[in-house]
């Protein structure tokens, strides 16, 4: 949950005590979960909005979807993958035999058309 291991939430909890209060703890945690509801619900009710403006086509959207670190990790994935299927496509071609170094004298192959 949100990268928080056992000993940071337990200096959480501390400094929460220290802060508040033991009588007052728990409202405050009440009051968090309240607040943590609401940030949810509020969050789905954003999200079905936005499912019922854009319509059908778009009725698996997520909201995690308009992440722009996740656009950004999804288009390079994306460009990755046509590299990676370019590279296939290469490395599957027959490879075309070197003829080795050339001789003393021997003038390199020359293509006129493409000059």
């Amino acid at each position: 949950m949100f990268g928080i291991g056992f000993g940071e939430l337990a200096v959480i909890m501390v400094l929460a005590i220290i802060v508040f209060g033991p009588d007052k703890l728990p409202d405050v945690a009440r009051q968090a979960g309240q607040m943590v509801r609401q940030l949810r619900r509020f969050a789905t009710n954003a999200r079905d909005e936005l499912r019922a403006e854009l319509g059908p086509e778009y009725s698996d959207l997520e909201l995690t979807d308009l992440d722009p670190r996740a656009i950004v990790r999804k288009h390079i994935a994306e460009a990755m993958a046509e590299i990676d299927e370019i590279d296939d496509a290469v490395n599957d071609r027959p490879s075309v035999a070197s003829p080795g170094p050339l001789s003393p004298g021997e003038r390199p192959p020359f293509d006129h058309d493409a000059t």
